[in-house]
């Protein structure tokens, strides 16, 4: 068995790790780490685990687990692991922006690889510790690795991506409170979103030389989970090629899916999934992307990773049924 330890145990992404792992044949969940939270049962913050888990957070660190998982506000997972150092022998899976970029991969002796499966999974088998991608990052680079990969990235990418509640986390904020959200839509960071860099580092990972603009608009939905993104580039080539490009370099992921019929979030909400679906329109190539953002978006990628890491099944413990009605 696996053990594994969870920091910043009371948040979303935390909270979807843990019913993850608990379902998980080959994971024993060693402790859940919330300073804010010791000495409460997890159904009391996660209240749908009421009758599946008597485990309580704690204030106690366990260095020796065979893998930690930090779940952390950005810029909060290098500050924790200075303060609690993990065992050698543990491997490490961040989900929080601290280790996704190139100059910030080395941090105390280890090297993150920057996991999305669909790019790097020889890299992530061999990893001991990972890099866990963005919610709209990976939305988006699913989007274009292909295109990347085939060297077709020649004009501007425009995107405009919308993310429900969760994508801001459990703390309260002005645009997160029910009354704000409820019947609303708004966009925020325009062109400036912190998932940007590491967008742009994959994509020249696959095509090396890529300077184009990166247009994005985020937006906020008035849905609690999921990301529904669109993309459109310039593009010399036919529907027929551009969908034969993108199935061959999916054919052996695991959850990257193209499908030839237009998609939406329902398809993929509460499953690992990742939909695209392309569109040829006056020399423009539009690729839609669906995904959860809690799932494939954040802590089932890292369960994803987890098994590669570990030499399992990539599925194991993720075939997740979407919440259709």
């Amino acid at each position: 068995m696996i053990t594994v330890g969870i920091i910043g145990g009371a948040g979303y992404t935390a909270g979807e790790l843990i019913r993850l792992l608990l379902d998980h044949e080959e994971v024993e969940i060693n402790f859940v780490f919330s300073t804010s939270n010791a000495g409460n049962k997890l159904y009391q913050v996660h209240q749908d685990l009421l009758g599946s888990t008597e485990i309580v957070f704690t204030d106690v660190f366990n260095p020796n687990v065979d893998l930690l998982f930090l779940c952390l506000g950005h810029g909060n997972s290098s500050l924790f692991l200075e303060k609690h150092k993990p065992a050698s022998h543990t491997k490490i899976i961040d989900l929080s922006n601290d280790f996704r970029l190139v100059g910030d991969a080395e941090f105390m002796g280890r090297e993150y690889v920057y996991g999305l499966p669909e790019l790097n999974k020889e890299a992530i088998k061999r990893a001991s510790a990972i890099a866990n991608p963005g919610c709209f990052a990976t939305a988006i680079q699913l989007a274009m690795l292909p295109l990347a990969f085939a060297k077709k990235l020649k004009e501007d990418i425009h995107i405009n991506a919308v993310t429900g509640a969760t994508g801001a986390g459990t703390s309260l904020s002005a645009t997160s409170h029910f009354t704000w959200r409820d019947n609303n839509f708004s966009h925020y960071k325009p062109f400036t979103h912190q998932h940007l860099g590491e967008i742009n580092q994959s994509l020249n990972q696959l095509q090396e030389g890529f300077g184009s603009n990166i247009h994005f608009m985020p937006n906020r939905g008035n849905f609690s989970r999921g990301i529904f993104a669109t993309a459109y580039t310039k593009y010399s080539g036919s529907l027929e090629g551009a969908i034969t490009l993108y199935k061959k370099f999916y054919q052996n992921q695991s959850f990257t899916i193209i499908s030839e019929a237009p998609i939406h979030l329902k398809q993929v909400v509460n499953t690992n999934k990742c939909i695209l679906h392309l569109h040829l329109h006056e020399g423009k190539l539009l690729i839609t992307s669906v995904l959860d953002n809690l799932l494939k978006g954040a802590s089932g990628q890292a369960v994803q990773n987890m098994n590669l890491m570990f030499g399992l099944k990539e599925d194991l413990g993720l075939k997740l049924k979407a919440t259709y009605f």
